[in-house]
């Protein structure tokens, strides 16, 4: 990736950059910029190949980044929720929203798994299991204001 696109995108990513570690921040600024770019599903592989680096002899190095280097998600998560709070909530309450979802997942490598009501398929009078995993998201919510004040408030 040309060094001026990097420099372009090291802004924009504040401080969420510097929980990785400095070898690979470059690594994933080309990631971040090839996941931006890539239509359709969002691959390591598809965004190296939209970014030019399909035939790239360190192809697997950028593999690497997610399934070998050492950094927190949760650190990333967490400054990036303080960021989206200072960005879209600077003034007033926090809403957040909490969903599960279940995945249907069979396995004996599936170390997470376990039996869960199934809300898609269970009613008030028929109850349904499922096996599989069990995602917890939590949303911030925010109100869309087209117009807002020095105050952080809609004007609308």
């Amino acid at each position: 990736m040309p060094l001026d696109a990097l420099a372009l995108l090291r802004p924009w990513m504040g401080e969420l950059i510097a929980v990785f570690s400095p070898r690979t921040r470059d690594q994933v600024l080309t990631l971040i910029a090839g996941a931006l770019l890539t239509p359709g599903r969002r691959t390591v592989t598809a965004a190296l190949r939209v970014m030019g680096l399909g035939q790239a002899p360190t192809f697997t190095t950028y593999h690497r980044v997610l399934n070998r280097n050492t950094w927190s998600s949760r650190d990333l998560a967490r400054r990036l929720l303080v960021r989206l709070v200072h960005t879209l909530m600077p003034a007033g309450p926090l809403v957040i929203g909490l969903d599960d979802t279940l995945e249907r997942r069979r396995g004996a490598k599936i170390k997470a798994k376990g039996i869960y009501r199934d809300p898609v398929r269970s009613s008030h009078s028929h109850f349904v299991k499922a096996s599989g995993l069990r995602w917890l998201c939590l949303m911030l919510l925010a109100p869309v204001c087209p117009w807002r004040a020095a105050s952080g408030r809609c004007l609308s």
